[in-house]
């Protein structure tokens, strides 16, 4: 084929695509059959290989990704990407159009699905789509243009010239978010807590190949800079999308007046569950875009938008029963078992009731109908049962006097709601205190997973902790079981050693001794630098380290009081594992003495890095906000966290702000 001719081909078989594409992911319409559409692909991968001089990342090809980067490049907003602010009730919904109607007249409202998921702005000049970047701070983002341009429902050109600046959600569909969670737990892989974490750690992979997998999607519901091609409302800008191929959601409506803004949010209420997507609220914009501007903005907010935030969801199912399990210290948690029932976004079919007194305050029996919800939209709860509903047979629960795993008699002890099983030897116990002891908090031994871990026990080859740097004695045999490569048995065995390498605090806060989190680990540490020291410490040393208190104090002492534990500690420092720490130096800045909390997926940082830093720099790094908390620092798809910290008037700082704030503290 001639080159000319070829050009002509390629740029056919381009357009032909773009429209099965379209019609296929947008319209959800396809025209043609598989084959069909597969015939022509071929054809056009063909010619690009032929003629490379014509090829175009642009191009339908392309879309499976492959590009590799080392990090994601900064990039700042042409016009800033502000947040919104919440209504949480009807009466926040009249405040907001009262505020409105003092400078618009007669206001007409466009209401929109929130979508949870990533914001987004893309960017196509003359038809052609060039960036795509995210939130970030509101100023700044991160250039994702490889991890979108892999998203099929997203065009890659459009019949538009000049500079055209789309926004809108980046977001994984529920039936995405399942097959990915079942893929991650086959391969026995930290599970993603909700599809908007899932989204967000997609679209932040580097391997553009990945985020391809992940099969993510997009609405697009902003057309940044429509009042430039004449467009004179936002409904009317949302329908020139439509005919650019850009989708936009459907569920939309143009209202009045705020009472039937308020008839869309009731229905939408009770249509959210069927949606094939995840939305944590109803958005209302004022429509005219003159009207917009003359509204005008906060520092952070458009004073013309408001986003009302959904309470968190409450369903009914039935408790068919209470089971106990036992953890690493013989803490024994009684959970429900429930009829698996559909909450924010998965579904759910245990939830737990924490203690005995729990069960006898919420008055929960089995068979009961029970009403759950996620707190913070993660964890599944009780949150009450419905005695109403009882037909004569349900049954009052009496918590067991005997450990459910190893039949030894459990104790509660005085001032504490947990009952305990106090067999060091019981089998739960054993397995979960290995299991700790290798977890990413502890020694990180990324390649011996929970279910590894069971089944080297069942094998008889883990029942303690120091068999975990025995395992390269079994080679033989592990190699011989069902599943096991060499590969990944030296895989193994290389984390297991690199593990002995992780220090003091990572081995304290393994042993699992009763009442020592990371945070006591890290400062018992620091304190005593060396193992040996810290064994030979008595009560009423302990408790004269801030933030150890009389409780921790007795835990530790009972704990290498024990000769058993001895032993343990004696057999790892025989096999390698690190016994002392170096003391580390913390540095007097503008954190020193705060309380702070991290929250959202980070961009320059992991999570601990973060929490790392920040403790050298004399911060206390908490999980929970509450108005004890002195400043929450945060990245992309923050959530509840930051909105409870903004509700507090508790301090905020983006990550860029942060990162620029360290910078004065380096060496």
């Amino acid at each position: 084929m001639e080159k000319e001719a070829a050009s002509k081909r390629i740029h056919e078989l381009r357009t032909i695509l773009d429209r099965f594409a379209y019609e296929y992911y947008v319209l959800d319409k396809p025209s043609v059959s598989d084959r069909e559409y597969d015939r022509y692909y071929q054809e056009l991968m063909a010619l690009e290989s032929e003629f490379p001089q014509f090829w175009d990342h642009n191009s339908p090809t392309q879309r499976v990704g492959g590009a590799v980067l080392k990090g994601f490049t900064q990039v700042t907003h042409q016009r800033m990407m502000l947040s919104l602010g919440n209504a949480y009730n009807r009466e926040d919904l009249d405040n907001f159009d009262q505020r409105v109607r003092t400078e618009v007249a007669h206001p007409q409202y466009m209401v929109e699905l929130k979508i949870d998921g990533l914001a987004m702005s893309i960017l196509y000049r003359n038809g052609h789509f060039v960036q795509a970047v995210t939130r970030g701070d509101g100023t700044v983002g991160e250039d994702v243009t490889n991890n979108v341009r892999t998203i099929r429902s997203v065009p890659m050109h459009i019949d538009m010239e000049g500079e055209v600046e789309l926004r809108g959600e980046v977001y994984m569909p529920k039936k995405s978010f399942e097959q990915l969670n079942a893929k991650r737990e086959e391969n026995n892989e930290e599970l993603f807590a909700n599809p908007r974490n899932a989204a967000a750690g997609s679209i932040r992979q580097l391997d553009s190949a990945i985020a391809a997998q992940r099969k993510l999607d997009a609405f697009w519901y902003y057309f940044v800079n429509a009042r430039e091609f004449g467009i004179k409302t936002h409904h009317e800008a949302m329908e020139r999308m439509d005919e650019l191929h850009v989708r936009t959601n459907s569920q939309r409506r143009l209202c009045n007046n705020i009472d039937e803004v308020w008839d869309y949010i009731q229905t939408m209420s009770e249509q959210r569950a069927d949606l094939p997507y995840e939305i944590d609220g109803i958005v209302i914009k004022l429509d005219d875009l003159d009207e917009q501007e003359q509204m005008g903005y906060t520092v952070k907010t458009p004073r013309w938008a408001i986003a009302y935030k959904f309470p968190a969801e409450e369903v009914e199912t039935r408790l068919l029963d209470i089971v106990l399990s036992v953890g690493r210290t013989g803490r024994i948690t009684p959970n429900a078992v429930l009829e698996p029932v559909r909450v924010a976004g998965t579904s759910v079919s245990a939830a737990t009731l924490h203690n005995e007194d729990m069960i006898a305050q919420k008055d929960v029996r089995i068979h009961d109908m029970v009403v759950i919800r996620k707190a913070g939209d993660i964890i599944p709860e009780v949150v009450r049962s419905l005695p109403q509903r009882r037909d004569g047979h349900q049954i009052p629960y009496v918590f067991p006097e005997h450990c459910p795993i190893c039949g030894s008699h459990i104790v509660r002890f005085a001032d504490e709601a947990a009952h305990y099983c106090i067999n060091q030897d019981c089998p739960a116990r054993v397995v979960e205190s290995i299991i700790h002891f290798a977890s990413r908090d502890a020694m990180d031994i990324d390649t011996l997973g929970d279910k590894k871990i069971e089944f080297f026990h069942h094998q008889g080859l883990l029942n303690t902790v120091e068999d975990i740097y025995h395992l390269k004695e079994h080679r033989e045999a592990i190699l011989a079981m069902e599943g096991f490569q060499e590969k990944s048995f030296e895989k193994m065995i290389a984390a297991i050693e690199t593990s002995k390498t992780k220090g003091l605090d990572s081995l304290i806060f393994g042993l699992g001794i009763r009442q020592v989190g990371k945070k006591a680990a890290r400062i018992l540490a620091q304190e005593y630098e060396t193992m040996e020291a810290l064994m030979a410490a008595e009560v009423k040393d302990l408790v004269e380290i801030k933030d150890i208190g009389e409780i921790t104090a007795q835990s530790l002492c009972a704990f290498f009081n024990e000769e058993r534990n001895q032993t343990l500690i004696a057999r790892l420092k025989e096999a390698g594992v690190q016994m002392s720490t170096a003391r580390q130096h913390v540095q007097e800045s503008q954190f020193s003495n705060l309380t702070v909390v991290l929250t959202g997926s980070l961009a320059q940082l992991t999570r601990n890095e973060a929490k790392e830093l920040l403790i050298s720099l004399g911060a206390n790094v908490t999980g929970s906000v509450s108005k004890k908390t002195d400043l929450v620092i945060y990245g992309e798809a923050a959530g509840s966290k930051l909105d409870k910290a903004q509700a507090l008037g508790v301090k905020t700082m983006d990550e860029a702000t942060f990162m620029e704030e360290v910078k004065r503290y380096e060496h």
